[in-house]
């Protein structure tokens, strides 16, 4: 996992809005689409970047690509970042 990439993934609202939709469940980019006023190719950009920070996963069933959302980047993630907090504590700076 790049963390860079993460946070770039996660720095766009239309991205984070897709997160929101996978959160509640796997869906098919079709459907995704349908959630935006944007074009598809753009939604597929948004996805390739969201798979590329590995935020999400794919899988092909049948015609459609079903993409469901990748909780653990978003727990090693927020480990990072629990850990930078819990060091300044730990030094004493706190």
């Amino acid at each position: 996992m790049s963390l860079s990439k993460v946070f770039q993934a996660l720095s766009d609202p239309t991205r984070r809005r897709i997160l929101g939709l996978l959160k509640r469940s796997d869906l098919p980019a079709g459907e995704i689409a349908a959630c935006f006023s944007i074009s598809k190719p753009s939604i597929s950009h948004h996805l390739n970047v969201l798979k590329e920070a590995g935020l999400v996963m794919d899988h092909r069933q049948g015609q459609s690509i079903i993409y469901s959302l990748n909780s653990t980047v978003f727990q090693e993630a927020m480990g990072w970042i629990l850990d930078l907090a819990g060091a300044k504590e730990t030094r004493g700076d706190g």
